[in-house]
Order: structure tokens, then C-alpha cells, then sequence
């Protein structure tokens, strides 16, 4: 269409000389209301969208980890409420001593959207959305979403060895 056309086009109707509505270059108006409504309607429906994609646990986390650590290897875990953050077979955890011969283990995987949660005073964070965890994975607070996943553990007190289910 040549730019005479299209300055023409700007002011025709439908079935004009200038052949806008053969090109498919006619579109209806819509009013500011109608558009901003429109407009709030996708935010909303990407918003949900996005709260609906991590789910729960099992949609962001690995059902197993399948690792054996060294106790010793986690001066933090000395203690009884000791809380070490590391990495096992490429998953990010926390281990949790809860008596002189139990641990937990958690997956840092924010069931919610799959961020890495991190350590604060009281328990876990995710950084993205700011739900809260007790040291135990039980969400506390925050976004309300799933606990942190738990991985079956069992203590070898005689080798001083923690395998992670």
C-alpha cells in the first residue's frame, strides 16, 4: 500500500477504494475503558499463571537425593539444632539435627515457583515471593504455599554417616 493509501486509510470505512480492508488493515476501536479492562485482565490471568506453575513439592523438587554425607564434614551440624546448607547430587538442602542421633533433611527448592530458599534466624526463605519456613520445612508465614519437601534420613552413629533417601 502506498503511502498516499495509507493516509487515506486512516480516514476510510470498510469497502473503500483504498484497499485496507482487503489487507486486513482495518481494525475496530476499542475505548480507553474497554482497552485498560482488557489490559487488566491479561496481568491477572499471567499473575495467576505464574502462582499456579511451581504447584507443590513434587512439581519442584526431586523425589529423592540417594547420598550418604559425612556428619563431621558439617561443623554446624555438631549440636543439636545445628543447620548445615550445602549441595548433594546437584540438589540444594538443608540438614537439620534434631536430637544427638536424628537429622531431617529438606530440599531448598521453593515449592512454589522452584527458587532456592535460603537460611534466616528462625528457619528458611524464599527470596522471591517470601514465604517462611520453621527449621522442620513447615511453612510458617509469608506467601501460602507447601512445605519444603523432607527426605528420608538414617544416621550411622557408628561411622558418623547420614544417608539421604
Amino acid at each position: 500500500m502506498s503511502e498516499s493509501q495509507m493516509k487515506n486509510h486512516e480516514s476510510c470505512g470498510a469497502g473503500c477504494a483504498c484497499g485496507a480492508e482487503s489487507e486486513g488493515l482495518l481494525i475496530s476501536s476499542i475505548g480507553r475503558r474497554k482497552f485498560i479492562s482488557f489490559g487488566a485482565y491479561a496481568a491477572a490471568a499471567a499473575a495467576l499463571a505464574g502462582c499456579g506453575a511451581g504447584g507443590g513439592a513434587d512439581a519442584t523438587s526431586p523425589s529423592t537425593v540417594g547420598a550418604t554425607v559425612k556428619i563431621s564434614d558439617y561443623a554446624t551440624l555438631a549440636n543439636v539444632g545445628g543447620v548445615a546448607i550445602t549441595t548433594v547430587s546437584g540438589i540444594p538442602v538443608a540438614i537439620v539435627r534434631t536430637s544427638t542421633t536424628s537429622f531431617i533433611t529438606l530440599s531448598r527448592i521453593c515449592p512454589h515457583q522452584g527458587s532456592t530458599i535460603n537460611q534466616i534466624s528462625t528457619g528458611f526463605r524464599c527470596p522471591n515471593h517470601l514465604a517462611q519456613f520453621d527449621t522442620t520445612g513447615n511453612w510458617v508465614g509469608g506467601q501460602m504455599t507447601s512445605n519444603m519437601r523432607s527426605y528420608s534420613t538414617s544416621f550411622d552413629a557408628s561411622t558418623g554417616t547420614l544417608t539421604i533417601g
